[in-house]
């Protein structure tokens, strides 16, 4: 994405690192990209688009330098400022307004006493209402002030005082936030989870599903289990809106669902889970080039689908969550354009499909080597006439094979049903008992399920087994042969 020469010291740094640097401009507006998000989440976009954009660095942290003036966490603040430096020297905002970070800092410390004070007085009274909403109002401070590991304690140690599911739910979805904030992975899964197994009431649910199920789709995003993330951003219910703006907007959940899915399903799963989704179809009108590449791809139009995305490939490097996966999610969906592609012919020139994805012969045939070497394409390369062919199949010896197998269950059927003919035969067949509609017997209706009144002498005249003589002459085969 970067060369190295080109790029201003403090990127040239980053590239040096192994760290990611986009040098294309994006197609976003960043002051209209931020008023997307609430809380945190802005200040950590604006960062990290400031520390991986060329084009957008500078306007990028200035706004987290704004942003974070906003706020109480001095740490972030000076962050912000000495990346600001790196780029502008000269620009007003990136010299450290020491008087507002001192007096900042002294605010924040009696804040923290005065709270703990409180919490102190509230457990000596054993008001367990009161202790509760200490330990929030300290969570949410410390929060604020970006002791995220004391916030998740001030949280977890709210659960002792719950007395309600409500109380319960609300401390699960504060560590949520938490843990997502933290990249806590397992917690934020683990917190879902204990909201999901929660008796809520029908308005508790529609206000919590968005929540859970955006949270869900990040943890799987940030593992890399893209059908499992794919699914969760698909059922989000479009209520969302607004109303978890401090970790994800509704565009996030059409790009990262859109893209999951492309990654993960095949045409047909495309079609009816994603493009036919009522509540995901809300969500695909805010994104509509991610609509027309899932649809290109339903299509079998895969070289506008990856057009589509290339067009807007530098932004979605500059997503916080999305960054790290855009590699393997583009390398995902092209592959599964070249399989798609491939399988309707025998046989296909290099040429033909270096034309149908926009490369020429060499990229085309090393890229073919890669899949084949990875097992994702079963085909093979012929070199001296730049062909791909499939791997050839014995038909013959395929249909020879299913006849064989047919034959073999065929024949253990035909086994067990003279088994049971010669058992009925010789009166071994156990009446029904009365007020039992099925009867098993050990090492025969565990194979053969009996069914009541079962059309022998056994079943009809009685007999009590071998030498069951009593017998009427009821029936084929009866009691009497004994």
């Amino acid at each position: 994405m970067a060369n190295q020469a080109e790029l201003p010291p403090h990127l040239a740094r980053r590239f040096e690192a192994g760290l990611l640097v986009v040098t294309e401009p994006p197609k976003l507006d960043l002051e209209a990209y931020i008023s997307n998000y609430t809380g945190r989440t802005r200040f950590d976009r604006c960062l990290h688009i400031g520390q991986t954009s060329s084009y957008l660095s500078s306007e990028a942290l200035k706004a987290a330098v704004n942003e974070a003036k906003k706020g109480i966490d001095v740490s972030r603040y000076s962050t912000a400022v000495e990346a600001l430096q790196e780029v502008a020297p000269d620009d007003p905002d990136a010299r450290l307004d020491m008087n507002w970070m001192e007096i900042t800092a002294k605010q924040v410390k009696a804040e923290t006493d005065r709270l703990e004070f409180e919490l102190k007085g509230y457990k000596n009274n054993l008001i367990k209402e009161s202790i509760r909403m200490g330990k929030e109002e300290l969570g949410s401070h410390y929060f604020a002030i970006g002791d995220l590991g004391a916030a998740k304690n001030a949280y977890t140690g709210m659960r002792d005082y719950c007395t309600t599911p409500k109380h319960i739910l609300d401390m699960c979805l504060k560590l949520v936030i938490v843990g997502i904030e933290q990249s806590n992975w397992m917690s934020v899964q683990s917190s879902v989870m204990k909201i999901r197994s929660l008796q809520r009431s029908a308005e508790e649910e529609a206000q919590a599903q968005p929540i859970l199920a955006t949270s869900m789709g990040l943890a799987h995003l940030a593992m890399g289990n893209y059908r499992e993330a794919s699914l969760s951003f698909i059922t989000t219910n479009a209520t969302l809106g607004s109303r978890f703006s401090q970790v994800i907007s509704p565009n996030d959940v059409a790009i990262y669902g859109g893209l999951c899915a492309l990654a993960s399903m095949d045409r047909n799963e495309l079609q009816s889970t994603v493009l036919e989704n009522t509540y995901f179809r809300h969500f695909l009108e805010l994104e509509p080039h991610i609509r027309r590449a899932i649809s290109f791809f339903c299509n079998s139009k895969y070289s506008q689908c990856l057009e589509t995305l290339e067009a807007y490939k530098k932004d979605y490097l500059l997503d916080i969550h999305l960054q790290r996966h855009v590699p393997d999610l583009y390398y995902r969906v092209r592959s599964k354009s070249i399989v798609q592609y491939f399988i309707p012919f025998s046989c296909v020139t290099l040429s033909s499909m270096a034309h149908a994805f926009v490369t020429n012969e060499e990229a085309m045939e090393s890229e073919l080597v890669e899949m084949i070497q990875r097992g994702i394409l079963d085909a093979r390369i012929d070199t001296q006439n730049k062909l791909l062919t499939s791997k050839p199949t014995n038909l013959r010896t395929t249909a020879h094979q299913d006849a064989l197998l047919m034959a073999k269950k065929y024949e253990q059927t035909a086994r067990l049903r003279l088994m049971r003919m010669n058992i009925v035969s010789a009166g071994l067949e156990v009446r029904t008992p009365k007020g039992s509609s099925q009867s098993q017997v050990a090492g025969v209706g565990e194979i053969f399920p009996i069914a009541p009144g079962s059309g022998t002498g056994a079943g009809r005249s009685g007999s009590r087994g071998v030498g069951g003589g009593g017998g009427g002459g009821g029936g084929g085969g009866g009691g009497g042969r004994f």
